[in-house]
C-alpha cells in the first residue's frame, strides 16, 4: 500500500468491537464528509474500519458501505492495535481517527483538519471538555480533567481532554507519537508522547453523547491504567519532573519537621513522646530519601539525554539539562552538609562527656546524622551525575562532527 500513497486526502480509521448497532450510523456519517473536506483543500477521503475480533454482525453492517475499506482481525487484539493496524493501512498523509458507537461527532472533522491543512498544528484533538454541549457521566469528566491536570503538570503543556478519542495527524507525526500501546490506553499515551516531543498541539471544541448500551471503558481498571501510562511515559521523556517533584516534597516536608522540632526544643521541650521521637525518625527518612530520589530523577534524565542523543528539558528548569548542570551545586552543598553534621556531632561529644543529658542532645545528634548522611548522598550523586554529564557531553560533541 506504500506505493499508493497521496498527500491530498483524509484517512478515517475506526476502530471497531461488537458495534453492530451504531457502526452503521458512524460510517453513513464519515462518508458524506466529502465535499466539506474538499472546501479545505482534502480532495481525498477513505475511510478504513478495523473489525478488532467482533462476535455479532458488525462486519457484515459495514460490508453494507460499499465506500468503507474493512480490515479484520481474527481475535481481539485491543483498541490500540485496531487503530495502528488502520494507520498502517491508510493512503493519505492526514490520518484520522475516532469511535465506532456514534459518541463523536463526525461533522467536526473538517475544523480539527483546518489547523492540519494550515500547518498550524502537528496533532489536533477534540476535546469533549471544551465543548459546551457534551453528555460525558460526570465520573468520567472527572476523571478526565483529572489526567489533563496531570499531563499538563508533567508536561508543561495544556491538554484539556488527554483521552479524547476523536483525533487528526499528520503521518509524519507517527514516528515521534510511537511506540504506542495495544489497549484503551493509546489516546492518554499518544498526549503525553506529543507534549513532550514538542509537537504543536491544538485543541477543538466538540459535542459528545454518550453511548447507548455499556461501555467497554471500565473507569476504575482503565483510569488506573491511565494514570500508569502517563506517569510510565513521562519517566522515559522527562524524570526528573516525577522524580524530582517527589523528592523536594520529602525535603520540605523534613524542613517542617525540623522547625517544628527546633522550636520545641528552644521553648524548653527537652525530653520526646512516642510523637517526637517518630517525627525525628521521619525527618531524617525524609530528608535522606527526599535527596535521593530527587538526584536519581536528574541522573535519569542524563540517561534520558544519552538514549535519544538530544538535549531533553528538565521539567524543573528553564534550560536544557546539559545548559544547567545542577551537580555543580551537589559538591559544595553536600561538603558543607557533611562539615556542619561532623562539627555538631564531635561537639555533641564533647557536651556529653561534659555532662549534658541526653535529654539536652538528642537535638543535635539527630540534626548531625542528618547533615552527614546528606552530605555523603550528595557528595556520592555529583560524582554519579558529572561522569553522565561528560558522557551526555562528549555524545552531542560527537553527533554535532558528523552533522
Amino acid at each position: 500500500m506504500a506505493g499508493s500513497r497521496t498527500a491530498n486526502g483524509l484517512s478515517i480509521c475506526i476502530p471497531v468491537l461488537n458495534e453492530e448497532g451504531s457502526i452503521g450510523e458512524t460510517l453513513e456519517r464519515c462518508l458524506a464528509l466529502a465535499p466539506a473536506l474538499g472546501a479545505i483543500g482534502l480532495d481525498g477521503l477513505e475511510i478504513i474500519a478495523v473489525d478488532d475480533g467482533s462476535t455479532d454482525r458488525t462486519a457484515e453492517r459495514v460490508r453494507e458501505h460499499p465506500g468503507v475499506r474493512l480490515i479484520q482481525h481474527p481475535v481481539n487484539r485491543g483498541y490500540g492495535a485496531a487503530l495502528k493496524t488502520g494507520f498502517a493501512a491508510a493512503r493519505y498523509d492526514v490520518i484520522a481517527f475516532l469511535d465506532a458507537d456514534a459518541t463523536y461527532p463526525p461533522e467536526e472533522f473538517p475544523a480539527l483538519c483546518q489547523p492540519i491543512v494550515d500547518r498550524k498544528a502537528d496533532l489536533v484533538i477534540g476535546s469533549r471538555m471544551l465543548g459546551a454541549d457534551s453528555e460525558m457521566p460526570l465520573v468520567r469528566r472527572i476523571g478526565n480533567a483529572f489526567f489533563a491536570s496531570l499531563l499538563s503538570l508533567v508536561g508543561r503543556s495544556s491538554v484539556t481532554d488527554s483521552a479524547s478519542g476523536m483525533r487528526v495527524f499528520r503521518r509524519e507525526a507517527l514516528g515521534l507519537l510511537s511506540p504506542l500501546p495495544d489497549g484503551l490506553n493509546l489516546t492518554p499515551v499518544m498526549s503525553t508522547r506529543a507534549v513532550h516531543e514538542r509537537l504543536n498541539v491544538v485543541e477543538v471544541p466538540i459535542t459528545y453523547r454518550e453511548r447507548v448500551g455499556r461501555s467497554k471503558l471500565s473507569v476504575t481498571k482503565d483510569g488506573l491504567r491511565f494514570l500508569k501510562t502517563i506517569v510510565w511515559t513521562t519517566l522515559t521523556y522527562n524524570p526528573v519532573r516525577i522524580f524530582g517533584a517527589a523528592g523536594l516534597a520529602g525535603i520540605g516536608l523534613a524542613a517542617v519537621i525540623g522547625l517544628a522540632l527546633t522550636a520545641m526544643r528552644l521553648s524548653g521541650v527537652t525530653s520526646l513522646g512516642p510523637i517526637g521521637a517518630f517525627s525525628v525518625f521521619a525527618a531524617v527518612v525524609c530528608a535522606v530519601a527526599g535527596v535521593s530520589v530527587f538526584a536519581l530523577g536528574a541522573s535519569f534524565n542524563y540517561l534520558v539525554s544519552l538514549f535519544y542523543k538530544r538535549p531533553i528539558r528538565q521539567g524543573l528548569f528553564r534550560k536544557p539539562l546539559f545548559e544547567v548542570p545542577i551537580e555543580r551545586w551537589f559538591l559544595p552543598i553536600g561538603l558543607a552538609a557533611f562539615a556542619a553534621g561532623a562539627a555538631m556531632s564531635v561537639a555533641s561529644l564533647a557536651l556529653a562527656v561534659g555532662g549534658w543529658a541526653i535529654e539536652r542532645l538528642w537535638l543535635y545528634l539527630s540534626a548531625s546524622s542528618l547533615l552527614i548522611l546528606v552530605g555523603l548522598h550528595l557528595t556520592a550523586w555529583w560524582l554519579v551525575m558529572s561522569v553522565l554529564h561528560e558522557l551526555s557531553a562528549g555524545g552531542r560533541t560527537e553527533e554535532a562532527s558528523r552533522g
